[in-house]
């Protein structure tokens, strides 16, 4: 039973998957016949070698160029910055089909303003984006949860330090987002409601 619980353990690290979900996968996976076992690990190893992140953006995507299509895309407005926590959050903007800038991945949120949990966002890279283009708005669009809301004045700070303002307008969504939801998880009228009313 050790091989089972390794690969519990192994799932329970993914977003959302508590111990019983997990388990549930491993048993789906015991049923599948070889060929198939032999066909995730595949897509697996295909994903690793093949998928790469933007230089620009942090958009993991698939080609031969350094940048993802959003960022070599010459119809998007190079003007207009969006920063978002993760890449389901820009996937879920993107469906919306109202907005047409550009985006950055921050890779995560802090809870707190310890040293160890902000280095793990890409706060520097943030401000390199920043510093080297000319954007007339930023828009920051995290989650309204706590750790949303501390990374969101995290970034508006470290922002404000490089003293682009008022050329660069700093915006946040509109409360279309409930008090503690996920970007990932909102609909596209609330999420397209929440675009046109920033502020």
């Amino acid at each position: 039973m050790e091989s089972i619980q390794k690969l519990i353990d192994i799932f329970r690290k993914f977003p959302t998957v508590g111990s019983r979900t997990a388990g549930r996968f491993v048993y789906y996976l015991m049923k599948l016949p070889k060929n198939k076992i032999d066909e995730l690990i595949a897509a697996i190893q295909e994903l690793k070698s093949k998928i790469k992140l933007c230089e620009l953006c942090f958009n993991p995507y698939e080609g031969d160029s350094n940048l993802c299509p959003i960022c070599q895309n010459p119809s998007r407005n190079k003007n207009l910055l969006c920063i978002v926590e993760k890449e389901t959050d820009l996937q879920s903007i993107e469906s919306t089909k109202k907005f047409n800038g550009l985006y950055f991945i921050l890779g995560g949120t802090v809870a707190t303003m310890r040293k160890d949990e902000i280095n793990g966002l890409r706060i520097e890279e943030l401000k390199k984006r920043v510093k080297e283009s000319s954007f007339s708005e930023i828009i920051v669009a995290l989650n309204p949860t706590p750790e949303g809301k501390a990374t969101s004045s995290l970034v508006e700070s470290k922002i404000k330090e490089l003293a682009l303002m008022p050329a660069s307008r700093l915006t946040h969504l509109a409360k279309g987002i409930p008090v503690g939801g996920e970007l990932e998880y909102a609909d596209e009228e609330t999420l397209e409601s929440a675009l046109e009313g920033r502020k």
